[in-house]
């Protein structure tokens, strides 16, 4: 229903109101960030993106009352593991041959 990709993708069109914009920002296809938009506002109970279509009069997309919701409990989730699962990562981290100092960025799809 919603990972890390998917949340990304929420807030990029937070942030620029528009769901190919939003894509583009990710370095994914306007066809794969509608898809996924699609996905997320059948699996919840209300919409999460509102879009409407371009043309003249411009068109755009942002996220509902749900859908902000929606996100920032998913990002309450994140730090809520990331704070209860910290011994575990920093284990797994020096298990690894080379840890970084970070995990890298893996956009979802890919």
């Amino acid at each position: 229903m919603l990972g890390p990709g998917k949340a990304d993708l929420l807030e990029h069109i937070r942030e620029t109101g528009s769901i190919a914009a939003a894509g583009r920002a990710m370095a994914m296809s306007y066809k794969r960030a509608w898809s996924l938009v699609e996905e997320m506002n059948h699996a919840f109970r209300a919409p999460l993106v509102d879009s409407s279509r371009g043309g003249a009069k411009g068109g755009g997309a942002h996220l509902t009352e749900t859908g902000e919701e929606v996100l920032a409990n998913y990002r309450a989730l994140e730090e809520t593991i990331a704070e209860a699962g910290a011994d575990r990562i920093e284990t797994l981290r020096g298990l690894l041959r080379d840890a970084p100092e970070s995990p890298p960025d893996i956009p979802e799809g890919k």
